[in-house]
């Protein structure tokens, strides 16, 4: 029997199986990494492993810090948002604090995408946070 035919021949549940297997020998982080990016094409948002400078794009993901930094005098809210694929910086100016923009919290941004200190940053950015029972 040539590989092609083996290949026809294996039933249909194979990949299944295969998969099954990898969850089984994962990270819970590595699950906690696949589950945002599926979340993350499931809502139409890109991946932030694929925005680019000077982009507009529409992210979604898990809020792992957020800080009050002041930049040149100015108070300013930074936050650093994970998709799973990646993370982004989110920064807000002129605020101290934003309800529900906490770590943990998940959220849609969408504005320009710059790079700062090579990472790529959302600037005061239009935002949506998911509802708590989604996390």
């Amino acid at each position: 029997m040539t590989g092609v035919a083996r290949e026809k021949a294996r039933p249909a549940g194979g990949g299944r199986f295969k998969r099954f297997l990898e969850r089984l020998s994962s990270s819970e982080e590595d699950l906690r990494s696949e589950e945002l990016r599926q979340e993350s094409d499931s809502t139409g948002c890109t991946r932030i492993c694929d925005c680019t400078d000077r982009q507009v794009a529409r992210v979604t993901g898990t809020l792992r810090t957020v800080t009050l930094r002041p930049r040149g005098g100015v108070p300013t809210v930074e936050a650093e948002l994970f998709d799973g694929s990646a993370s982004l910086d989110v920064v807000w100016l002129g605020r101290r604090a934003i309800a529900g923009i906490e770590p943990g919290r998940k959220i849609i941004a969408w504005g320009r995408v710059a790079t700062s200190h090579g990472r790529p940053v959302l600037f005061n950015p239009k935002y949506e946070l998911r509802p708590l029972g989604q996390e």
